[in-house]
């Protein structure tokens, strides 16, 4: 069961972005009577590969949020180092917090409570911006984009491409 304190919190967050939009992305309810599970679409930031894209996914809350970290999937596709094949989004903001067991992370990388909506979005513009193939979860993108980077903005231009045609 949801706890009330992640009812209220998501409640602020939407009504917040709904008064105040972010440049970049857009946020709202896949379905208006579930509070824990939001649509966003994020627009290719400027001057980068993703430019011109407008990529949609599905960010879902745990119950007991903002303890425990939201997961982000893309439901476009997404050729990124960072974006699972599946599109699950992979960054340290969204891993649960505390300690790494592998060792590659700081706790201070990691989920904090303090995170919202916003600054989890915006942490995902950035990863667009600039990918982390030091520890990919799309590993064939992360060597495209150290080793083949003709044949990576090839692939993102096609995602761009694609995610324009679904408007």
């Amino acid at each position: 069961m949801a706890s009330p304190q992640a009812t209220l919190l998501l409640q602020k967050q939407l009504k917040d972005l709904c008064k105040h939009p972010v440049d970049g992305f857009s946020a709202g309810l896949v379905n208006e009577n579930n509070l824990f599970e939001w649509s966003v679409t994020i627009i290719g930031p400027p001057d980068t590969l993703y430019d011109g894209g407008f990529f949609n996914a599905i960010m879902s809350f745990p119950q007991n949020y903002p303890n425990s970290p939201p997961t982000v999937k893309f439901t476009s596709e997404v050729w990124h180092p960072n974006v699972y094949a599946d599109g699950k989004v992979c960054i340290s903001i969204l891993h649960p917090p505390g300690d790494d067991p592998s060792g590659y992370e700081l706790a201070s990388e990691r989920w904090s409570p303090v995170h919202t909506v916003e600054s989890i979005v915006l942490s995902i513009i950035s990863m667009l911006s600039s990918p982390n193939d030091e520890s990919p979860a799309n590993v064939e993108a992360a060597i495209e984009w150290r080793d083949r980077r003709d044949d990576f903005r090839k692939k993102v231009s096609q995602c761009v491409r694609k995610s324009q045609e679904m408007l």
